[in-house]
């Protein structure tokens, strides 16, 4: 649905009502004037052509009669048997409820539609010694691309020239920064942290991030749910039920002198105005629609309305750790040196080291030592990969992952670091490590509340991480887990999932690695963070773009505020269409209150489904 096609939509349902107060206006001067069925008339046409042109066309590709050609036979037959006023209005109900449904599409389209802008949509192109900005998508393998500093690498490639370190956590989820040379593999998405390289395109830029994005959103308008399709089918057969119990209607009562032929074919008429399941259509598609529109608005692509009912009925939640407990920010833990050392020296030299680094452990060193004393005109040397080099009182220091010596004591204490699970930056001084810097993944903002939410709507949190035991606990104990498992590897946390499943029942898992895909695939439904692997994102049903893991109690919410919705527009509509039947069959409606009743009905549905584009 288009902007465009939304705006002629609306413009037709304008200029209907404008045709039927006129109609209504003169008929009060000039009753059944040839100019006043006319502009009844005018009124029916323009307002009913988009609903008739949709089920036309519905009817020519299904080969079977629909809801929209029930209304217009309706809408015929209330002119045939001289009710003009009546069937105009009909349509024009009917063509307003259409307009909504419209709305409610191109709401859920325009957000959805707003989550491609995600990555640069140009690179540069090196060729023949000369740089030429081009789209991302002109180019092909092989082609050579130039990549500056702060600038994300736009295809998967080769460096062929330089060296730097990469920010690959929009990729693997990973926190510190790679070294990058000559010859390595890079992934579109990286960010490039120190020097200009060249990179050669080994991967079409048709299976980039964005085009498989670009793929997810149409997936999620044209998936339907479970119920969408059940109740597709219901109406394909209903439509005919109600046509046959009109005609019957129409014909039968005179002959056994229930009714006289008039009476008898306008309730027939009334039979195919209050039978037709408008309402009862409408009860589903809006309601998914609008919840898809209000997640997208928060930055949440669901592929679909079959993962939001899917949602329903969770009773685990597994988490991934690095960049989906965790924030991928690294943070200084401690900074520690040998005895012999002066550790306040120690502190104020990395200190002034670090600064003339833009590397993001750096700058969290800096951030962790900022009230250090500042050492002036210290001259610094960045090696790309490795860590910064200074002169200081004639003593060579290196910050970073450099060769050097190490005492026995020194290697104890980094490997009691290590199996912590901290990162570990080397403190050395005249190629001899003097200490050294633990830094750890901080834990995000929200999450012990978003496990407590998890909690109260009787939902198991799960962590599986591959990191080691200790750091497993620790984490699990910020986050508010109970239940956690170290060391899996892809295959364990499958296996562990399909025993969730089998012992408490549907399980979602979250993650945003390129190792958590088979586990995305072996969940009911699996929820990968936005800045995951382009291989997560394909396998997931639920992309968080924002990278906010508070999305998840929300939108398990939102999944029960849409079933709810879609459960009071079915009994409302099938109530209202019973009534209004049965009413019919003793005589006790005519014509006029039944179109009102029918079609208002179906008005105050999608209304009732439109409350999802809010909150």
């Amino acid at each position: 649905m288009t902007k465009k096609q939304l705006i002629i939509e609306t413009s037709s349902v304008i200029i209907s009502i404008i045709f039927i107060i006129a109609a209504f206006t003169l008929q009060h001067f000039y009753q059944d004037a040839w100019f006043v069925i006319l502009l009844f008339g005018l009124s029916f046409a323009i307002g009913g052509y988009a609903k008739a042109k949709e089920g036309v066309l519905a009817t020519i590709k299904n080969k079977s009669l629909n809801v929209e050609i029930l209304m217009i036979l309706a809408a015929l037959a209330a002119f045939f048997v001289g009710s003009y006023e009546e069937g105009a209005i009909l349509i024009l109900i009917f063509s307003i409820s259409g307009v909504l449904e419209s709305y409610a599409t191109s709401k859920s389209e325009k957000e959805l539609t707003s989550l491609l802008k995600l990555a640069p949509k140009t690179a540069i192109l090196y060729e023949d010694g000369r740089e030429k900005e081009v789209q991302i998508q002109d180019l092909k393998i092989s082609d050579q691309v130039i990549v500056k500093v702060g600038q994300q690498v736009p295809v998967d490639g080769k460096i062929i020239k330089g060296s730097t370190s990469l920010d690959q956590s929009p990729i693997t989820g990973e926190y510190v920064p790679v070294g990058k040379h000559n010859g390595d593999d890079v992934f579109a998405g990286s960010i490039n942290i120190e020097q200009t390289i060249i990179v050669e395109t080994t991967k079409s830029p048709k299976d980039s991030v964005v085009q498989k994005i670009v793929d997810f959103v149409k997936e999620a308008q044209e998936n339907k749910t479970e119920s969408q399709t059940l109740i597709n089918k219901i109406e394909k057969y209903y439509v005919y039920f109600v046509i046959i119990f009109a005609v019957g209607f129409m014909f039968l009562p005179p002959l056994f002198g229930w009714l006289d032929s008039q009476e008898s074919f306008r309730r027939g008429v009334v039979v195919l105005v209050v039978g037709s399941p408008c309402a009862l259509v409408a009860s589903i598609t809006p309601a998914m629609l609008a919840s898809l529109s209000n997640a997208a608005k928060k930055r949440i692509l669901i592929k679909g309305g079959q993962a939001l009912e899917t949602l329903i009925g969770i009773k685990a939640v597994v988490f991934d750790k690095t960049g989906t407990i965790t924030s991928g920010v690294p943070k200084v833990v401690d900074i520690k040196a040998l005895e012999s050392e002066d550790i306040s020296q120690i502190k104020m030299i990395v200190c002034a080291i670090e600064k003339q680094s833009n590397h993001p452990l750096a700058k969290a060193v800096v951030e962790h030592l900022k009230d250090c004393e500042d050492i002036k005109g210290l001259e610094t040397k960045e090696i790309s990969g490795k860590g910064m080099q200074a002169v200081y009182k004639n003593d060579t220091w290196k910050i970073g992952k450099f060769d050097a010596k190490s005492s026995e004591h020194c290697d104890r204490a980094l490997k009691s670091a290590m199996n912590k699970g901290y990162s570990i930056i080397n403190i050395i001084k005249n190629d001899e490590i003097v200490g050294y810097i633990a830094l750890t993944d901080s834990i995000r903002d929200n999450v012990k509340e978003v496990t407590k939410a998890l909690k109260d709507q009787n939902i198991t949190p799960v962590l599986l991480t591959g990191d080691h035991e200790a750091t497993a606990k620790i984490i699990s104990a910020e986050a508010g887990i109970d239940h956690f498992e170290a060391n899996c590897m892809p295959e364990d946390k499958v296996n562990r999932i399909k025993e969730l499943q089998k012992d408490l029942g549907k399980v979602l898992m979250i993650g945003d690695g390129i190792n958590d895909a088979p586990a995305l695939a072996t969940a009911d439904v699996g929820v990968a963070m936005g800045a995951g692997t382009d291989v997560s994102l394909e396998t997931s049903d639920i992309v968080f773009m924002n990278n906010q893991i508070e999305n998840l109690p929300q939108t398990l919410l939102l999944a029960k505020r849409m079933r709810t919705i879609t459960i009071q527009n079915i009994v409302f509509s099938i109530s209202v269409i019973m009534l209004l039947m049965i009413s019919n069959v003793f005589g006790l409606i005519d014509l006029p209150l039944g179109v009102v009743a029918h079609e208002g009905s179906t008005i105050l549905v999608i209304l009732n489904s439109l409350r999802l584009l809010f909150k």
